[in-house]
């Protein structure tokens, strides 16, 4: 079982809190939708989640069946979706794919054939992902994370981009695939994160 605690974690640009004096504990099977204004910081704070960015002060802590975790290799814990992070556009899917998946194991052994059917673009799979639309593109984000074999899962805006149907597969494949991890959704939008037991505004720790 995964465990995520921060202890008064806080993070500051300048003269400028971005959050302060945050605690929460996440385990194995829960999820935390992070909600606030825009530019209040709700990707900061999941980039400090990450390891990506250094909190200011307190302490956030991983611990795998009760064994810490040193912050170097919480990147082997997680996978993450969202909208600044860039996909290699010179790669065909079928190559995309196929490089993730040389760092992370495949959910349940899944095959890259498998993946390209779930987020229906198998019919592109030949195409170079630089031509693909920004939907087709968030498509792409959210299959690597979602089918990646790790005890935790970041996503940040995840809808963005989606069109209606899609929306509706990013829901389904969130209540197929939540089970047993930790899910952090960084979000302003309710259809994006209803199923989270925790949720915190940004604003209350500023």
């Amino acid at each position: 079982m995964l465990k995520i605690q921060l202890s008064e974690a806080s993070k500051r640009f300048q003269y400028e809190w971005i959050f302060r004096n945050l605690s929460i504990t996440l385990l194995s099977g829960q999820s935390l939708a992070i909600t606030g204004s825009n530019g209040s910081g709700k990707s900061t704070l999941l980039k400090c989640i990450s390891g990506a960015v250094p909190i200011t002060s307190g302490k956030i802590e991983y611990s795998l069946n009760d064994k810490l975790i040193e912050e170097s290799f919480w990147f082997s814990t997680l996978s993450i979706a969202a909208p600044y992070m860039e996909l290699p556009e010179e790669f065909t899917l079928k190559e995309l794919i196929a490089f993730h998946f040389k760092f992370k194991k495949p959910l349940q052994q899944i095959s890259i054939d498998e993946i390209l059917e779930r987020i229906y673009l198998k019919e592109h799979c030949n195409k170079q992902v630089g031509q693909f639309s920004s939907g087709m593109k968030q498509r792409v984000k959210l299959g690597l994370a979602l089918f990646s074999d790790v005890p935790l899962i970041l996503l940040d805006e995840p809808t963005s981009n989606l069109d209606q149907k899609g929306i509706a597969w990013y829901q389904d494949m969130i209540s197929e695939f939540k089970q047993d991890r930790i899910i952090i959704i960084c979000s302003n939008e309710e259809r994006e994160y209803h199923f989270c037991d925790q949720k915190i505004a940004l604003e209350s720790f500023k």
